[in-house]
């Protein structure tokens, strides 16, 4: 009882220094991995412990028992962050933000975060810097003017003010030139004298918290970004992993192989299996492999269809395609039409994780954003898979590949890979 006690209390003080019941961190995170780290360090914490003390219980059941730990953990941290998510639909449970920046810089700061009702923050107003229109979507609450040095210390008025009013629980400052250095300064001192909280919104979108990195020079705050990982330990890693995995789910799905192949023969005329030209990485052709889901001619009759496309952009999707199977209905619907692909990742072609490998004439009506895409190997699984599928549009897939090819990893990876079991049995936007 003595060691539960203190395994328990162990736990919860390894998890109070890491900062996981903070109000900004309870409940935000999906992810296993902070969750393994603290367990990892109870472990070594507890081993101290045992030396010190002499604790003789067995070693296999006491690591059995502590296992209750992170897997509580995890699920009531899944819990809790789809509960919050269902809350700030209904603009619950969120911290409300004033925005203070020139009117362009600050209605894109307001536009960015109400595209998206999954994070904690709500724009409730604005305060302009400089002359310009009203912002869209959140009300102006007062205005700041361009003005001399010796009266920036009237910012603090409006904007104090403003925040006081509404109730802020953020001051959320956009830079820009009317916002030099020596303003900024004095707004912060305003701000933090009368206990509220600032921050600055630098423009950067899409960069992972682990490529940034602060630091000072000569006083100057600077802001470093890695570059993304294209090479080293990490990609070497993720081929191995890629390889390993494909050639245990060959050898372990080949039964399943074997009855999908005889339901697909048994309920259309054609091949079982469906091979396509896909654009791989640096738009390298390479043929991908697929159990077929629709009937013999599809290709054929696609530039029939071109008008009934239901999805914007390049890609073509229909929710009730007439192409489709009664077998390729469901197959889709468990993506199990998708496993073949074990096969291009064995052969390097693909990865188990990355974005969507697009067509050759998707590919070629590409910019020099959407092309940007190509620059990791294409995945069996991603982002996208994990997010909605084709109820995403067109600009939301590019972003999330986009997201995914700047800042993978092999902890994302693992990641994804564990949300693509439970996209699968939702099925949301397969078809």
């Amino acid at each position: 009882m003595l060691a539960a006690f203190t395994s328990a209390a162990a736990w919860l003080g390894v998890r109070v220094s890491h900062g996981r019941y903070a109000a900004q961190e309870l409940g935000e995170s999906r992810g296993g991995l902070p969750v393994l780290r603290d367990w990892l360090t109870l472990l070594g914490l507890l081993a101290v412990v045992r030396v010190f003390t002499g604790e003789a219980s067995e070693p296999a059941l006491a690591l059995l028992a502590l296992c209750v730990a992170p897997t509580m953990t995890l699920l009531c941290g899944k819990a809790t962050h789809r509960h919050l998510t269902v809350l700030r639909r209904e603009a619950r449970s969120v911290h409300r933000v004033l925005v203070v920046g020139e009117p362009s810089a600050a209605s894109e700061v307001v536009q960015h975060l109400a595209a998206c009702t999954r994070h904690a923050y709500v724009v409730t107003g604005v305060v302009p810097v400089g002359e310009g229109p009203p912002m869209a979507g959140a009300p102006a609450m007062d205005r700041i003017c361009p003005a001399p040095p010796a009266a920036w210390d009237d910012d603090r008025v409006p904007v104090v003010a403003a925040a006081e009013r509404l109730g802020a629980d953020l001051v959320l400052v956009a830079p820009g030139p009317l916002l030099s250095s020596d303003r900024l300064r004095r707004l912060s001192w305003a701000l933090h004298d009368r206990g509220l909280r600032m921050a600055l919104a630098p423009g950067l979108t899409d960069v992972a918290p682990r490529r940034l990195r602060p630091t000072t020079v000569a006083g100057l705050s600077l802001l470093h970004i890695a570059p993304p990982t294209r090479r080293g330990a990490q990609l070497a890693a993720k081929a191995v992993l890629d390889r390993v995995g494909a050639g245990l789910g060959l050898l372990v799905l080949a039964p399943l192989f074997g009855v999908l192949a005889l339901a697909i023969r048994m309920d259309s005329p054609g091949p079982v299996l469906h091979r396509q030209t896909r654009i791989g990485q640096g738009g390298a052709p390479f043929t991908m492999w697929k159990f077929r889901t629709m009937v013999a001619d599809a290709e054929r009759r696609r530039v029939e269809l071109a008008t009934a496309n239901e999805q914007q952009g390049l890609l073509f999707k229909m929710r009730r395609d007439p192409r489709v199977t009664r077998a390729g209905r469901w197959l889709r619907r468990s993506s199990l039409d998708e496993l073949p692909q074990l096969v291009n990742v064995l052969r390097g072609e693909m990865s188990l994780v990355g974005p969507r490998p697009p067509l050759p004439d998707e590919a070629a009506h590409y910019d020099e954003v959407e092309a940007r895409r190509l620059i990791v190997k294409p995945g069996m699984t991603g982002l996208w898979q994990v997010s909605g599928r084709s109820d995403l549009s067109w600009d939301e897939t590019v972003g999330l590949d986009l997201r995914y090819a700047d800042n993978w990893s092999i902890s994302g990876d693992l990641d994804v890979i564990a949300r693509t079991f439970r996209a699968v049995v939702d099925g949301r936007g397969a078809y």
